[in-house]
């Protein structure tokens, strides 16, 4: 189900569109649950929203691979959890829809980034997962020094991609960087593909389950 705000079809068209990485290009809650002992979505979801509140009440980065296996510990999982995530890092797969958005922005001359809660290893190997030299730049949480969504966090991909923060799409994947991004005055909208929920003020201008629905006025 598709939800946006009141201001209408955009006039304004960004000159560069930067992504979340884990939820609104991949589907990586597919692989958080194939690593749990059960294999299944309750013993996943539980750890990855953990994971989430961890990662996003960080601020300064601490090893990325450590929080994973704090957020594990949380909810009880054993230590096999976050080894097999980390082993299977490479399985991580795009949402269907994902090429094919990511090529019409590239042919509207766009420059691409992301900006992941990440470690430098992982995330970029993550990015060439969702669109292999696609992008003009890729920045982790290692590499900036913050984690989403500390306003830093943010402005280090626009600096890499040489544009200011009004200038910029940001598609968010949890609620969280609706409200971080927006904070950082990017523009948002919201790929929220397993139905987050909404936390804090900000409204995205779009909210959809799907990339290309969230999209659908700037494709």
């Amino acid at each position: 189900m598709s939800t946006a705000s009141n201001v209408g079809p955009p006039s304004w068209r960004p000159k560069a569109v930067v992504f979340d990485l884990l939820t609104a290009l991949l589907d990586s809650w597919t692989l958080w649950d194939a690593s749990t002992p059960s294999a299944t979505s309750s013993e996943g979801r539980l750890w990855r929203g953990r994971y989430l509140d961890l990662t996003f009440g960080a601020g300064a980065y601490v090893p990325y691979e450590e929080l994973v296996r704090r957020a594990a510990s949380d909810v009880g999982l054993p230590d096999s959890a976050p080894a097999a995530l980390l082993r299977d890092w490479e399985k991580l797969e795009p949402w269907p829809e994902v090429s094919e958005v990511l090529q019409q922005l590239k042919m509207q001359g766009r420059k691409l980034g992301v900006v992941t809660n990440c470690s430098k290893h992982l995330g970029h190997v993550a990015a060439e997962r969702a669109g292999q030299g696609i992008f003009h730049a890729v920045v982790t949480a290692e590499e900036s020094g913050f984690y989403k969504p500390v306003r830093q966090a943010y402005q280090a991909v626009l600096t890499e991609l040489g544009v200011e923060a009004q200038d910029v799409l940001f598609v968010a994947g949890s609620a969280g960087d609706v409200e971080g991004a927006t904070k950082a005055g990017m523009k948002v909208v919201w790929h929220n593909r397993v139905g987050l929920d909404k936390k804090g003020d900000a409204v995205p201008l779009r909210q959809a389950s799907t990339l290309d629905d969230a999209l659908r006025d700037f494709l």
